[in-house]
């Protein structure tokens, strides 16, 4: 069964997976779709060792930069938030 899911992407991204698609007679659902399965089928260890890693620097512009944010515990939330409301 298919579900709907809303994903954002660079324009540029956007338009080179659209012809990477449409040049390999796959949907870009479809594309997605594999490409997800590849990289949640196995255990990788890092991004890098993503199967999905060459094409996407392929079809992205400049150098791949892989970001991870730390999520700031609840004490630093709620500091946050109210810090802001004053």
């Amino acid at each position: 069964m298919d579900s709907k899911l809303t994903l954002s992407f660079n324009q540029d991204v956007v338009t080179k997976a659209k012809k990477y698609a449409a040049d390999n007679n796959i949907s870009l659902s479809r594309l997605i779709e594999h490409l997800l399965t590849q990289v949640t089928c196995s255990d990788y260890k890092s991004l890098e060792d993503y199967p999905i890693s060459d094409w996407v620097s392929m079809v992205a512009q400049g150098e791949v930069e892989y970001k991870k944010t730390v999520k700031a515990g609840r004490k630093a939330s709620k500091d946050e938030f109210f810090s802001s409301k004053k």
